[in-house]
């Protein structure tokens, strides 16, 4: 525009192209902190706990275990005892291999079911990848030396230790179509079981709040003393169950993956029943056994 003194001169609006600083003690203008009008700013995505389940979900699962098996096993009992059993005492029924190792079959089973319920249903996680079985390819034959050769070193240990004489488990021994059950369990549904427990749900959760070396010591103190019943509360036994525990978290730890824990597991208890059942002639002399019947089952 001209001014009215002088209109030779004409005064030109300039833009600034550099950005407004907010008034000091006001709020910023910047736009993008204003959604478009109707829209719902979506917030950042959070990161998945690692792992999704809590401490609560574990004690769950033990607590589902203990009550499973007791109610079974009082089923099965009182119906064997009633129907095939009947001049036997019901405290003798009980302690039949047979329905004790269908009590621990039927438990895993129901249990099983409620872990990937747990986490497929509630938390909307895929169970083997939560788990984080990952399955080792190539390297089965290693993870299985590994065992063997984890029952060799024990084996040597043992021989310093004031191991008993007899332990209840060897019942499972008496007859030889009890042992070879009893085998069969011991290198399928029993590791599978407890390395899902105790590496799968239980140590993630211990690592997690107090770290790997606490963790693994921790993970292995449950899965020695849960044994304590089984080898007649000798803790010898359990010393040594509990060594085979801290070696299968450590592991689980290294190579962040259950499976390969769970090879090692088949491969100390395969080769315990492997040596137990050429030492016996097929479990019929368990008298002959040079080997402790210290499985990790």
């Amino acid at each position: 525009m001209s001014s009215p003194d002088n209109p030779q001169f004409e005064v030109q609006p300039t833009l600034s192209t550099e950005p407004l600083s907010p008034v000091p003690g006001s709020a910023s203008l910047a736009v993008d902190q204003f959604p478009p009008e109707g829209l719902t700013p979506i917030p950042p995505p959070t990161a998945r706990r690692d792992p999704v389940w809590s401490g609560w979900d574990v004690l769950q699962i033990a607590g589902l275990t203990l009550l499973t098996l007791f109610v079974v096993q009082l089923v099965i009992v009182v119906v064997a005892h009633r129907v095939a059993y009947r001049r036997m005492a019901f405290a003798d029924v009980a302690q039949k291999p047979v329905l004790a190792l269908l009590s621990e079959l039927l438990t895993y089973g129901a249990v099983a079911v409620f872990m990937i319920l747990l986490v497929e249903g509630k938390y909307h996680v895929r169970f083997w990848e939560a788990i984080r079985w990952r399955w080792p390819g190539r390297a089965v034959g290693r993870f299985l030396f590994v065992g063997v050769a984890l029952l060799f070193a024990l084996n040597l240990l043992e021989h310093f230790l004031p191991t008993p004489k007899s332990t209840p488990f060897e019942q499972f021994f008496a007859r030889p179509v009890d042992a070879y059950l009893t085998s069969v369990f011991a290198v399928t549904i029993g590791p599978l079981m407890e390395e899902l427990f105790f590496r799968g749900f239980l140590y993630p959760v211990l690592e997690r709040r107090v770290g790997v070396f606490a963790g693994i010591l921790l993970t292995a103190l449950p899965f020695g003393l849960m044994h304590l019943p089984q080898y007649g509360y000798e803790w010898s036994a359990v010393l040594i169950v509990f060594l085979v525990g801290v070696v299968l978290t450590a592991v689980r730890a290294a190579t962040k993956s259950v499976a390969a824990g769970f090879l090692v597991h088949v491969g100390y208890n395969g080769g315990l029943m492997i040596l137990a059942a050429v030492a016996t002639d097929g479990f019929r002399h368990m008298e002959k056994a040079g080997v402790g019947l210290f499985g990790a089952w």
